[in-house]
């Protein structure tokens, strides 16, 4: 150190060397303890970390001053731990600072001021199960404090709206006294768990995987070092049967499958390991190379979640979803970690070893159709876009018990499904449900359409994509005699909720010239359909929307080529084409 301090260039001036030697005299008096390479304690600096000196605060590895906002918040204090909170909010009757209002997501409620100055409730529904009483009392709810309607959403669960602050403490015991729960529904946290809604009634299932989406949301419910992730983190539970829980858009997807014999494992039935779906961001979930025994798929999906909550980014919440660990580390890694945490190994087995999924029904969902129980059908209620009133949903929970079991799934179609109704008691049934304003068919488009709740109730929102959804598919649905299911996916924002890129038609919210309008997407599809939907127009005024769909549908019906449907229909063509497809009489739509 002396030979440093002598070796102090003149191009510095007095000032600077007197600072410069009183710098290099406190190093000298800090006390230094490290270790060389042969392990052996060390006073010289230069050799490492110094182990005497104030170590700074780490959460999940990461250095406290290097978290992000949200994460800094969960390090203070675990949102869990918000009751007292919850009982001043509701006793002040105000909207909660910037702090708490991330920290309310974790019980399930969202302040989505300024779109409108109250809470949303989203609720757990593990895999879209719901009873009869369950659903009266949701309306319940609803009636008292909310806006009188139940929302349906695209993860077979439910939202409530409307809440005053003064209410959110009523809604939260009410909701828990019907056995329900909304903790965990938001923030970064496992969401709701999907599974295939008609699963223990599919003629074509594999597996009956509602058991296992119970089982996963009873193992987080019990697990509190299971919430509070990096971020979001979406499992799915699919039956390889006639309706897709699009367990390909999932961070964890587990699909069932069958081995058959003469393979290198024993024949059987299997889940299939589907990893890092995240559709807004253009990926599918692919498949990781492991083959699981039914009962080993909540302890993998256990391990898996813990490894993406030690290791994930907590300083970059762009870049905090699991897609972005394995990014980083790869899938081989990622297994590995995985494996340490288990008593058990897994097999990792080519998928080449398994049997081809059987055809999904894109309208499975909606309809009378046969169970694999002799004599029994199950009911697809059509509720578009998710809305559904409480007087429907009383009309519903009374036609599931008079007529069915008294049970109802939920499907990320947003529509709902009635099982075990015996078949000579369909048509009363369905006069029911009828008389109630129901409709258990739709045109080929609206049987398709999901949109997120749009500007009338979040504030990312652009453009009202409920009402513009509706609009579209009814006009579409009137206009043309199409034979085949078309998706649309009509979004608010670049968050994705509705799923645009894996619709037939994908539309994204955007502000164009200050009216509301859609980013404008083609060719999207999930499960055997998979792909990402291509952008067609980056921008364009809603009302313009409609007479390009229109003109679009003109071509595809006169140059379909047999019973093509509008997906490979679009599939073959260039951008180019489709956007010269898109003319109108008013002229052509700008790009």
């Amino acid at each position: 150190m002396p030979s440093q301090l002598e070796s102090l260039s003149s191009a510095f001036s007095a000032e600077q060397e007197n600072y410069l030697r009183g710098f290099f005299a406190g190093v000298m008096q800090r006390p230094f303890v490290g270790q060389n390479a042969a392990g052996q304690l060390t006073c010289q600096p230069g050799t490492g970390a110094n182990l005497a000196a104030p170590q700074e605060e780490m959460f999940f590895g990461t250095p406290v001053s290097d978290l992000c906002a949200e994460e800094l918040w969960k390090y203070q204090s675990n949102p869990l731990d918000l009751w007292d909170e919850l009982l001043r909010t509701a006793a002040s009757n105000e909207a909660p600072n910037a702090e708490n209002r991330f920290r309310l997501k974790f019980h399930g409620l969202f302040h989505v001021a300024p779109a409108q100055d109250s809470f949303m409730l989203r609720m757990r529904v593990p895999g879209g199960v719901m009873t009869a009483a369950q659903l009266r009392g949701v309306a319940q709810i609803a009636e008292q404090w909310g806006n009188s309607r139940i929302d349906l959403t695209t993860r077979a669960n439910i939202q409530l709206r409307e809440f005053a602050p003064k209410n959110v403490v009523h809604v939260l015991n009410s909701i828990r006294r019907l056995g329900m729960s909304s903790l965990g529904s938001g923030a970064d946290n496992i969401r709701n768990i999907t599974a295939s809604p008609i699963s223990g009634y599919d003629p074509q299932e594999l597996l009956d995987v509602q058991p296992y989406a119970d089982a996963m949301q009873n193992y987080i419910t019990h697990s509190r070092d299971l919430f509070g992730l990096p971020r979001k983190f979406n499992i799915a539970f699919d039956n390889g049967g006639v309706i897709s829980v699009l367990a390909d858009t999932n961070d964890i997807g587990f699909v069932a499958v069958r081995v058959a014999e003469g393979r290198n494992v024993p024949a059987g039935i299997y889940f299939r390991v589907l990893l890092c779906g995240i559709t807004g961001h253009k990926q599918f979930a692919t498949d990781c190379g492991l083959l699981l025994l039914p009962e080993q798929a909540v302890a993998v999906a256990a391990a898996m979640v813990r490894v993406f909550a030690e290791n994930g980014d907590r300083t970059d919440r762009k870049k905090a979803r699991l897609k972005y660990l394995l990014d980083r580390w790869g899938v081989e890694r990622f297994l590995q970690e995985t494996e340490k945490k288990l008593a058990f190994p897994v097999l990792r087995v080519a998928a080449s070893e398994c049997e081809s999924r059987g055809p999904v029904d894109r309208a499975g969902h909606l309809g009378t159709h046969a169970q694999r129980q002799e004599g029994l059908s199950y009911i697809g209620v059509c509720v578009p876009v998710g809305l559904l009133s409480v007087e429907q949903a009383r009309a519903i929970a009374e036609v599931a018990e008079r007529f069915g079991c008294g049970e109802l799934r939920l499907t990320v179609w947003q529509n709902l499904i009635l099982p075990n109704v015996p078949t000579a008691c369909l048509d009363e049934a369905r006069a029911a449900l009828l008389g109630a304003g129901l409709e258990i068919s739709a045109g080929t488009v609206q049987s398709g359409t999901v949109a997120c709740t749009g500007n009338r109730g979040c504030k990312y929102a652009a453009a009202d994509t409920k009402s513009h959804a509706l609009e579209i598919a009814r006009s579409l649905d009137s206009a043309f005699r199409i034979l085949q299911p078309v998706n649309l996916h009509v979004t608010g924002c670049s968050h994705s909720c509705a799923q645009h890129y894996v619709g037939d038609i994908g539309l994204m919210g955007v502000k164009v010239d200050g009216d509301e309008g859609y980013q404008v997407n083609l060719g999207g599809g999930a499960d055997s359909d998979q792909a990402i939907a291509r952008q067609l127009f980056p921008a364009m005024k809603y009302r313009d929307l409609l007479p390009a769909l229109h003109a679009l549908f003109d071509r595809y019906m006169a140059q379909r080529r047999d019973c093509e449907s509008f997906l490979v229909f679009t599939q073959r063509h260039s951008i180019d084409e489709l956007r010269g497809m898109c003319a109108t009489q008013q002229g052509d739509i700008a790009s």
